[in-house]
């Protein structure tokens, strides 16, 4: 059963520090290019503005958990190019810790990003030196990785990589596996939560159950991830809040309406919210609750990090429910 979360519990912006979070993932350089409308296949548009900007999902959350007020180390890797500076201005700028952050022989990453006036975009990502983040590099990581209180991982460095910060980790895993990659199960079910949208949900689900049907409805998702032993599942829907679950319930969050002018780096903002919180000891509900509204607060502003909130924004409220 699927309940309603209550919108008179509006959890604060702030937090109050307890533990430390240690992301572990990719740092690129988004070129941002804005489009009247995204291109058909074989179709060529004039575009309106192109510029580079701070980004990668590991540097977006961290930078999000940060201005959030948690403490705040990334496990990363960037080039020696010029790029690095870019991709790493707005991580120093929030106070995350980047001395595990490794200069390497390879191009730092680079995202091509494409926004509509709709606020919809497409994303292709170049590795670089996020491909060089593999096993080696985690585990000359691994005390870092086993004192952090949350451990962040997503999809854009090798599986070897995540698999093994999984398993060094001995506090909570937040696994936002986006984009979805094949992964050793195990590492899945390390997950707690997992963080995923709808589409995504299914996917790893196909890897949890192979051969087994996969649910069309996001609450069933939620509880076949859970039946397949995922401790807590998050599933992400855009404008329409998201769904946790975990072993006390599955609850339904609603997100603050807004007009959305970006939606790039709006669910990286909701999870870097969502590991604060749970850095600090609020429970995975009050935690969702927050980072829905951290995610409204991001699509209202163009580019990924620069849309974050900090301690001192305004989140906007929910001021009705949505209904799974």
């Amino acid at each position: 059963m699927i309940h309603l979360a209550s919108s008179a519990l509006v959890p604060p912006i702030g937090i109050v520090e307890r533990g430390s979070v240690v992301v572990v993932g990719s740092i690129n350089v988004d070129q941002l290019i804005r489009v009247h409308r995204h291109p058909q296949p074989g179709e060529t548009l004039i575009g309106t503005s192109m510029e580079f900007l701070p980004g990668g999902k590991g540097a977006n959350q961290a930078v999000a958990a940060a201005q959030l007020g948690a403490s705040v180390l990334l496990v990363g890797a960037v080039g020696r190019d010029a790029q690095a500076h870019v991709a790493t201005a707005i991580l120093t700028r929030a106070g995350v810790d980047q001395s595990a952050v490794r200069t390497v022989d390879a191009p730092t990453g680079l995202a091509l990003v494409s926004v509509a006036d709709d606020g919809e975009n497409t994303i292709v990502v170049i590795p670089g030196a996020n491909a060089l983040m593999g096993a080696e590099a985690v585990q000359a990581c691994a005390d870092i990785i086993a004192a952090a209180a949350v451990v962040v991982l997503q999809g854009e460095i090798p599986a070897a990589g995540i698999a093994l910060a999984a398993r060094l980790a001995t506090g909570r895993v937040v696994l936002n596996l986006a984009p979805v990659i094949e992964l050793d199960p195990a590492a899945i079910r390390r997950a707690d939560p997992l963080v995923v949208n709808e589409h995504e949900a299914a996917l790893v689900l196909a890897q949890l159950a192979p051969q087994r049907s996969v649910p069309a409805e996001d609450a069933d998702l939620v509880a076949r991830l859970l039946e397949w032993g995922v401790a807590s599942v998050v599933l992400t829907r855009g404008a329409s809040g998201a769904i946790c679950g975990d072993r006390e319930g599955t609850h339904a969050v609603a997100s603050p309406t807004v007009v959305a002018v970006d939606s790039s780096g709006a669910g990286d903002a909701f999870v870097g919210a969502l590991s604060a919180q749970l850095a600090a000891g609020t429970s995975l509900l009050e935690a969702v609750r927050l980072a829905v509204r951290v995610g409204a607060f991001a699509v209202q502003s163009r580019g990924t990090q620069p849309s974050y909130p900090t301690l001192a924004d305004e989140l906007p409220t929910v001021k009705a429910q949505v209904h799974a």
